[in-house]
């Protein structure tokens, strides 16, 4: 959908999906009735600061991420955008705590910047996304898939890469086992077709209910 048209649509009704999600197992339902109404789109996000914050937040925790992204955002002036990413030297990128290979990566983000415009994404499906973003250096399949859920609004995507969400998983599901993959999607096909929302109950779990992803 153009964005044009998303932002004229407004906010998305997520009470389908809760309703179909409380339905699915004792988990979510209480995941629902404790978190309430899903904000999972009620912001939108701009294609190239969500790739930049989670290039930022790969391998880190939220906060540390949320520190880098806080320093990096004052270094520039107030605004990551991909022209003072370019114009920025490494001394400015490095001094707000980032590494030398996610300086790089933001940087060739910054010169792909054309390439993940949402008009451009919006008619290729899931898979096809995920294969045209991760050409590009540092965007991995977990980042892929936050652009998915976040930018794209797509409402079926879990990320079996995401730690905060596989944890949520093992405590709520399993006592805290670390369960495999496959006993992980044994879990996730029942919320199909809103696994997007379902991340988002987790996710408040895995952030004490503070996290970046609100």
């Amino acid at each position: 959908m153009p964005e044009t048209a998303r932002a004229e649509a407004g906010a998305p009704d997520h009470t389908a999906a809760q309703q179909a999600l409380a339905g699915a197992d004792a988990v979510m339902e209480r995941l629902v009735a404790r978190y309430g109404d899903c904000t999972l789109w009620h912001t939108e996000r701009a294609a190239f600061p969500t790739l930049c914050s989670a290039i930022i937040g790969q391998q880190i925790s939220t906060r540390a991420a949320a520190t880098v992204e806080g320093r990096l955002r004052e270094r520039l002036g107030g605004v990551i955008d991909a022209e003072r990413i370019l114009a920025a030297d490494d001394d400015t990128l490095r001094g707000a705590g980032l590494s030398a290979a996610k300086a790089r990566y933001l940087r060739a983000l910054a010169v792909e910047r054309e390439r993940i415009e949402p008009d451009r994404l919006h008619p290729l499906d899931d898979r096809a996304v995920i294969a045209d973003l991760t050409a590009i250096p540092g965007i991995g399949p977990w980042t892929a898939e936050m652009f998915l859920i976040f930018v794209l609004q797509r409402p079926d995507v879990f990320s079996m890469g995401d730690v905060g969400l596989r944890n949520s998983i093992n405590r709520l599901y399993a006592d805290g086992v670390r369960l495999d993959a496959r006993a992980t999607r044994a879990i996730t096909d029942a919320w199909t077709p809103w696994r997007s929302i379902a991340s988002w109950y987790l996710w408040r779990v895995a952030d004490g209910d503070d996290g970046v992803w609100q």
